[in-house]
């Protein structure tokens, strides 16, 4: 009989390099006591890396530039959580504007907006990944630029914003097909869509 390590791993074979997974993903095969144990064993002996409390990954492995484990995203962590728990999620503050590259900046702790449960989730080293509850209307953009210029203006704030900032997001914006956008627009404040409509004349 296969041992419940042996299990998990052929699973995750099946499922890929990169792939985020939980404890109780693994139920059906022993109690949760001793599928926490196989993990800590396989943890153990580096075939999965613990990222936080209760959630792993198989790594991928860079064999070609010599990097060895990789680890994943605070994106793809923040993904399978939200997966996990049924719950959609948009990246907010410091993080919204780090991915729209209106700042280099990449916050130690990312905030997330979330129709499912507030928490806080420590990952492995200094870093974490808050989810703030808010409500689903919020979370309601169609088009992923205009939820994160949403988020992100609103963290720089109405009267902040430099010159350079502004042609940034105009550039962003032209990208986008106007009649896209514009079913947003009722999810976005009056000064934000000024921008953005100023960005296509």
């Amino acid at each position: 009989m296969q041992s419940i390590e042996n299990k998990i791993l052929t699973n995750m074979a099946k499922r890929g390099r990169g792939t985020i997974v939980f404890p109780q993903d693994f139920a059906s095969y022993g109690t949760l006591n001793a599928v926490h144990k196989a993990f800590g064993r396989l943890v153990a002996s580096k075939q999965l890396l613990r990222v936080a409390q209760g959630v792993y990954c198989y790594p991928k492995i860079d064999k070609v530039l010599g990097l060895g484990i990789l680890y994943p995203t605070i994106e793809d962590i923040a993904a399978a959580i939200a997966r996990r728990d049924k719950a959609t999620i948009v990246p907010t503050g410091a993080y919204a504007l780090n991915k729209l590259g209106l700042s280099t900046q990449l916050p130690m702790n990312v905030v997330y907006l979330t129709d499912g449960s507030p928490r806080k989730v420590k990952l492995e080293g200094s870093r974490g990944i808050q989810f703030k509850h808010t409500a689903k209307k919020n979370l309601a953009f169609r088009n992923e630029i205009a939820m994160l210029l949403t988020f992100a203006l609103r963290e720089i704030g109405e009267n902040n914003i430099n010159d350079s900032q502004l042609a940034h997001i105009r550039n962003i914006v032209k990208t986008i097909p106007f009649e896209t956008i514009k079913k947003d627009f009722a999810l976005i404040p009056a000064w934000i869509r000024k921008i953005i409509l100023d960005s296509y004349e």
